[in-house]
Order: C-alpha cells, then sequence, then structure tokens
C-alpha cells in the first residue's frame, strides 16, 4: 500500500517538470497520431518513462514493468543484447477510441488511419484500431490504449510493440519483415 501510495504521488503534470526527461517533439507526434493531450509523466517501478492523458495507477505501471521484464527474458534467449534496459523506452498511455471490439471482447484501442491497412482485415473505413503503435526508435517510443481492467493485456501489448523495438536494434532483417502486420502476421514475434 505504501509503494503504491509513493508512485502515485510521483505522477506529476507534463507541463510542472523542471527537467523533462520526455522529448517535446516525441510528445507532440503521440499528440497528432491520438488526437489526445498527454498531461502526466512517471515513470514506472522498474525505470520506464510513462506519459498519459490521465494519471496512471500503480498496477498499470507494474503492468508495464511486467510486460518489458517478458520482453527482455525472450530477446536474451535470441541472443540480442541492445536495448535492453527499462530506461531505454518511453509508453505513452492514450484514450482508448474503443474498448470493445466487434466481437464483444474486451480491446481497448487507438483510432489512427489506416495506411497501408487500407482495404485490408482490419480496415474499419479509413482507420484501424491498435491497441498499440511504435511511434520512434530514438527514443524509443510507442502508445497503448489505457485500459480500465484485464491489465496483463497492457502487459502483452507493451512486450508486443517493445518486440519490435528490440528488433531494430538487435535483428534488422527480421524487424523488416515483421515491421508491416498489413501483410500478414502477429504476435508474438519472438518466441
Amino acid at each position: 500500500m505504501l509503494l503504491a501510495a509513493l508512485i502515485t504521488s510521483y505522477v506529476v503534470p507534463l507541463g510542472a517538470l523542471s527537467h523533462q526527461p520526455v522529448n517535446s517533439q516525441l510528445v507532440a507526434r503521440a499528440e497528432q497520431v491520438t488526437g489526445d493531450r498527454f498531461r502526466f509523466s512517471t515513470s514506472t517501478p522498474k525505470g520506464v518513462w510513462v506519459v498519459a492523458v490521465n494519471a496512471p495507477h500503480s498496477d498499470v505501471l507494474s503492468a508495464i514493468d511486467q510486460g518489458f521484464t517478458e520482453l527482455f527474458a525472450v530477446a536474451q534467449r535470441h541472443g540480442y543484447r541492445n536495448h535492453l534496459a527499462f530506461s531505454d523506452y518511453t509508453v505513452f498511455i492514450g484514450r482508448a477510441d474503443r474498448t470493445h471490439d466487434s466481437s464483444g471482447q474486451y480491446s481497448p484501442g487507438i483510432a489512427v488511419p489506416a495506411g497501408q491497412y487500407a482495404g485490408g482485415y482490419y480496415d474499419q473505413g479509413g482507420f484501424i484500431y491498435a491497441a498499440g503503435m511504435v511511434l520512434a526508435f530514438a527514443p524509443s517510443a510507442f502508445v497503448i490504449a489505457e485500459h480500465e481492467r484485464d491489465l496483463s493485456r497492457i502487459s502483452n501489448i507493451v512486450r508486443f510493440e517493445g518486440e519490435h523495438i528490440i528488433l531494430y536494434y538487435n535483428d534488422r532483417s527480421l524487424y523488416e519483415k515483421t515491421a508491416d502486420h498489413s501483410r500478414g502476421g502477429g504476435h508474438p514475434i519472438l518466441q
């Protein structure tokens, strides 16, 4: 309980940080993609920077750390050594544009232009719902949708979006083959 109170109290409004560790161009990119205004910044217990539209609870921060823990373990099994520090990453948490998929399953997603997915399975009329999306490689960042429950899903999304970044830094050939799901394939990429 005390740890949860300490973590929650560490969440501060983004503009209030005197030594803002989050790149302002990266925040602008995330806001452009999601249409959100990211107002809060904090870090997880293991050092991942989190920028969110609403102050994230301690259980959300723990779920993010769990996703990276699983990602780093599978990356090491593959012999990857680059970009395996929690502090290498920034996770944006944007508002969910939907909370359930077409079959009624809980599946928060962010609506983004269909782009290369246009006309395909995921196309919802010019846009797709993304559980997560890589925003940048340097600094390494991605955005996920807010979750109200099923926080293990957050861990999975963090692991899956992180796979793209791990591959970018460790296996560029496999990254090129799997960076875009419009050609098929999905997660997990690394078993």
